[in-house]
């Protein structure tokens, strides 16, 4: 069990730097886990399916008026 042992102590500025980032990505990689497979959201990412190839003129979002 020494090879999974930490010295908390001994941890340094980057190291509990690294820690928190590391465990904030893990819980937004749920969330955004969450929000796209929940069954409520099914009609939203479907109409957005073909975004990526529809033509320009097709699609105009940017929020220009």
């Amino acid at each position: 069990m020494d090879y999974l042992h930490t010295d908390w102590a001994a941890m340094s500025r980057n190291d509990w730097l690294g820690v928190f980032f590391t465990l904030g990505a893990f819980i937004a990689m749920i969330v955004v886990y969450v929000l796209v497979f929940n069954p409520r959201n099914k009609d939203a990412f479907d109409s957005q399916s073909d975004m990526a190839l529809r033509d320009e003129g097709d699609y105009k979002n940017s929020g220009d008026k």
